[in-house]
């Protein structure tokens, strides 16, 4: 009989896609943009300076959750082309914001709505 090993839930916060692996080197995080890219997703940054998850904190009712809204760096990248130009991007959001928690979102177009969201940078302790 095999050991089975649960998650260990205190301490160890998990952020959407991709959280439960190691940190993304940097050829990883462009081959997922390169996957966004070629699904003819509109790549976007946003960042979060406090949490980087939900939480509840300004009211209790089911369904509501602050932090579920992050802020936007700049404008989404309409016309981009490259892995290069979103991890130039997510450079310079880490210099503005280097204890932010950082993501890579790609949008649809003509769905109108989010098909990938995954952290690309996490400050440092929440490794």
């Amino acid at each position: 009989m095999h050991e089975v090993h649960a998650w260990p839930p205190l301490g160890k916060k998990n952020f959407k896609t991709l959280s439960y692996l190691p940190t993304l080197t940097t050829e990883q995080l462009a081959k997922e943009i390169d996957y966004l890219l070629r699904s003819k997703w509109i790549p976007c940054l946003e960042f979060e300076l406090e949490h980087g998850f939900v939480y509840r904190e300004n009211h209790r009712s089911p369904g509501y959750y602050d932090g579920r809204y992050w802020t936007m760096w700049q404008l989404p990248m309409f016309g981009c082309t490259n892995s290069s130009q979103v991890l130039a991007e997510l450079e310079e959001c880490k210099k503005e914001y280097p204890k932010a928690f950082i993501r890579i979102i790609g949008f649809d177009k003509v769905l109108q709505v989010q098909c990938i969201s995954f952290i690309a940078h996490k400050p440092e302790g929440y490794e």
